[in-house]
């Protein structure tokens, strides 16, 4: 499965476990089961992260908001954002360019018109914040 696919089927995990109750692991289960949004290994890795490090994450993105809450944000644009951080911060891989770009590419398709600027703005300033003084972000460099 593309790294693509794996995101976006990770993503309609994501969004799905903001209504139900049901554990992380069930909802992955049942995505399998029914085999058209089957999350993979990657997507599994990207969930694990972000439910594992959702306090952080969470008051990562609520840095960056302004005049913005998480709680007031879509759930479509919260659940992009957590994954995109989760895979920023802690994937081991260092491609916040590409991730930024599939982000705001789920955001054109699922969120509000509008949205997906949103969200690149947000994860441009978690980049820019996470640059090292002096050297700058593949964002700034486009």
């Amino acid at each position: 499965m593309k790294r693509r696919t794996a995101r976006e089927n990770a993503f309609i995990a994501a969004f799905e476990a903001s209504f139900r109750s049901e554990e992380l692991e069930e909802i992955i289960a049942d995505s399998r089961e029914c085999g058209e949004y089957a999350v993979d290994e990657y997507g599994e890795a990207l969930l694990c992260n972000m439910t594992a490090h959702r306090e952080e994450i969470d008051q990562l993105i609520a840095s960056k908001l302004k005049n913005w809450t998480l709680a007031r944000l879509p759930r479509v644009s919260a659940a992009i954002l957590r994954l995109a951080v989760a895979e920023m911060r802690y994937s081991g891989q260092d491609m916040d360019s590409v991730v930024i770009n599939e982000a705001v590419e789920l955001a054109k398709k699922y969120a509000g018109d509008d949205d997906y600027q949103f969200i690149n703005g947000v994860l441009g300033a978690i980049v820019r914040q996470d640059a090292p003084a002096g050297e700058s972000s593949a964002e700034e460099q486009a």
